[in-house]
């Protein structure tokens, strides 16, 4: 093949594999002439010059003609490479000007099918820069042309424009940086503009298309190792926290079926505010379209806190086990007392099973959206339905729950298979009235992403702060001084309401109790609440609104007797210390106390973990002195020997190191080939394209023009209208 073919097949593709073994020959004895005879001017770069110039690769070369395109104004692309057939390696490489050659037109542009054009840039300038490989394996320029059929771009600002001399977003600097950020949770538009607030004015302001690419690129270079890089980064996290735990179910072949993972501040939390767990699987909201179930609580600030994570096969009853077996032994085997879910059967079902003494309750967000739609037909056949309905829901005890459900079943005439039935064969997991003797420290709406550094604020803020008092009695004195900041709020407007709106009325009188009716006069008497009193040495009321029972805060009812009976200070054991400030996370400051961890069947996981973490405390303060550090490993010594003697086991020195809790890590990585999911999990959520009959709540409403009644269109739009007005005009003009 002539040199004159090569260059023309050249132009007709982007990337050609020749057979040029006699083409490589004579280019490199014409290189070695042009070599011997090139000559440089000291005035700068011309054809001469440049023609033979040797570059050791072909970054090199690119580099040089780019840096010459931008002292000359205009800007350059790579336009083909020719690649050797038999070993698939390059040869040769032609860059030319930007405006090289002419935008293909689309086969495509028959009526109806033309699309929108942007502006032309190429117009077929041949200004090009070739280079071609030595057998030294060095590259020499064999082929240069300076010819433009355009202006050049004399401005520094205006040749920055040119793709070619943006460099700045291409370089990795930048590009980790976006990487970076975008992990950090910013969008390529924020990203855009922090990148062009740090960049010097030199650099072309960097567009979010171009964040998109990289960002894409980085996505593209590791499809497929996702997972991987997600267990790495859990067994990196546990070199620095030793209380990190996490376990993974991996199928033979390497695919993940379920992992789950907690940090050492989320067990630290449940240890005191796991009384009450939120659990649920919000549906497709991650890179690997696998369930994602978070484990969440609430702190003493009344803020959101994340016991746990969790990616899942599938939402099935042994999935569910399987994730809650673990949770239960990451948690030192501490139960929740009240679990809060979705009304899912499978859920309940592994909630029975692993949790058998929690009360399980469903959250009341998802009922009352099912209750928007699935009452909506009762409210309109009947004026008093919702009247009675919100009675029914909101009885006060059993007996009233029970007898309110038989009247509504028979005078609304419910079916044994509606909804409303089937929430009634479910009561134990809703009903107030069976529900409060359990404590609820949160509601499902509040259970949102955890923010420790809006508890770290909290906590400043209650440190450094003094409460302002309504009264000077000592019960709010008292509760001021061991409340938190948000909680003292809410017992606050309790109190107030106690001192300043409530009366009541003696129902009965005993020696061992008094039963009274408290409420506001403005209010139907049938909704005051009964609080009894009970005349013992300890402070002992029960109120039966039951707050206190369900939000661990006493409740305005309760205050007012409190008052009226000279109660002179709010009792301890009405004090919960998930509700002060002693209950935050302390790093190496706080020594665990052993007080009701232990049980009938030995040392329990929860203690070991507490001595664990007192020891580590003890470490990490004496770390800093010599004679200290000396002092404790004295005591140990002492202490390990007296076990040795008393137990008569192995030797001090062949003791185990090792943890009593240790994280579960999976350390296969170098053996076992671990992959993304194939597919996407399918999931008890709703598809992108739904197939079920959407409900009432989310069918848009119809357009409907006002002025014709039509639908599918508005007034401004209605042809009728239109007429009317043109008719009103011509007979306005005649």
């Amino acid at each position: 093949m002539s040199e004159t073919e090569a260059d023309g097949n050249m132009e007709a593709h982007t990337t050609e594999d020749v057979d040029a073994n006699d083409l490589l020959e004579a280019t490199y004895e014409t290189e070695e002439i042009k070599d011997a005879n090139v000559e440089y001017e000291e005035d700068g770069p011309n054809n001469e010059s440049i023609l033979g110039k040797v570059f050791d690769t072909t970054d090199d070369a690119y580099n040089f003609y780019n840096d010459y395109a931008f002292v000359h104004g205009f800007g350059i692309r790579i336009h083909t490479t020719c690649k050797n057939k038999g070993t698939n390696e390059p040869y040769r490489k032609t860059l030319v000007c930007d405006k090289e050659g002419f935008k293909r037109e689309d086969g495509n542009t028959s009526i109806g099918n033309e699309k929108k054009r942007r502006r032309e840039v190429r117009i077929g300038c041949k200004a090009m820069f070739r280079i071609s490989k030595k057998k030294d394996g060095k590259w020499f320029v064999d082929l240069f042309d300076d010819t433009h059929n355009h202006e050049l771009s004399m401005t520094p600002t205006k040749v920055m424009k040119h793709r070619s001399h943006a460099k700045f977003h291409r370089t990795m600097e930048c590009k980790s940086l976006m990487v970076e950020l975008n992990q950090a949770g910013l969008k390529p538009s924020q990203i855009k503009k922090a990148i062009n607030a740090m960049k010097t004015s030199n650099e072309v302001d960097v567009t979010s298309k171009q964040c998109v690419d990289v960002l894409s690129e980085q996505r593209k270079h590791n499809k497929g190792r996702e997972f991987y890089g997600l267990i790495k980064h859990l067994q990196d996290k546990a070199l620095v926290d030793n209380d990190q735990y996490y376990v993974v179910d991996l199928c033979s072949d390497g695919c993940p079926r379920n992992i789950f993972w907690a940090d050492g501040r989320s067990r630290d939390d449940f240890t005191k505010f796991g009384d009450v767990v939120v659990f649920d699987v919000t549906y497709m909201t991650n890179k690997f379209k696998m369930p994602f179930a978070p484990f969440t609580g609430v702190n003493h600030h009344g803020q959101s806190v994340l016991f746990g994570g969790a990616l899942l096969e599938n939402e099935k009853e042994e999935t569910f086990v399987w994730l809650f077996e673990h949770f239960l032994k990451c948690m030192f085997s501490k139960y929740p007392k009240a679990i809060i879910t979705n009304q899912d059967k499978a859920m309940g079902n592994a909630i029975k099973k692993v949790f058998p003494n929690a009360r399980h309750r469903f959250c009341a967000w998802h009922i009352k959206k099912h209750e928007l739609e699935h009452l909506r037909p009762y409210v309109a056949r009947y004026s008093d339905f919702q009247e009675s309905y919100k009675e029914w829901a909101m009885s006060d005890t059993i007996e009233e729950f029970e007898t309110r459900w038989e009247v509504i079943r028979d005078k609304y005439k419910l079916e044994s298979n509606c909804w409303i039935t089937d929430m009634y064969n479910q009561r134990v997991h809703w009903a107030k009235a069976f529900l409060k003797d359990i404590f609820l420290a949160v509601q499902y709406d509040k259970a949102v992403a955890s923010r420790r550094a809006a508890e770290e604020d909290e906590d400043f803020k209650t440190m450094n702060s003094r409460p302002v008092l309504s009264s000077r009695h000592p019960i709010e004195a008292k509760a001021g001084e061991c409340y938190t900041r948000k909680v003292f709020e809410i017992f606050k407007k309790e109190w107030m309401e106690a001192t300043s709106n409530l009366t009541h009325e003696t129902i009965s009188k005993t020696t061992e109790k008094i039963k009274y009716r408290v409420g506001q006069l403005d209010i139907d008497k049938k909704y005051w609440r009964i609080v009894t009193f009970y005349l013992s040495n300890k402070i002992h009321v029960t109120c039966s609104c039951a707050k206190y029972e369900t939000c661990g805060i006493l409740c305005k009812h309760i205050l007012y007797v409190m008052k009226k009976r000279h109660v002179d200070t709010l009792p301890s054991h009405y004090i919960l210390p998930r509700w002060t400030l002693n209950a935050r996370y302390k790093v190496g400051k706080r020594s665990i106390g052993l007080e009701e961890m232990n049980n009938g069947n030995g040392v329990s996981a929860y203690t070991l973990w507490c001595v664990r973490s007192n020891f580590n405390k003890v470490i990490e303060q004496a770390k800093e002195s010599p004679s200290e550090i000396e002092n404790v490993n004295n005591v140990l010594i002492k202490l390990l020997q007296d076990q040795a003697i008393r137990k008569k086991t192995l030797p001090v020195e062949n003791v185990s190191q090792g943890s009593c809790v240790r994280i579960s890590q999976v350390d296969m990585l170098p053996q076992l080939f671990v992959r993304d999911p194939l597919a996407p999990t399918n999931t008890k959520g709703r598809p992108k394209i739904a197939s079920r009959i959407k409900s009432s709540l989310e069918v848009p409403k119809k357009r409907t023009c006002s002025y014709c009644q039509g639908l599918g269109h508005y007034a401004t739009s209605c042809s009728k209208r239109k007429v009317r007005i043109v008719d009103e005009s011509l007979q306005e003009k005649h």
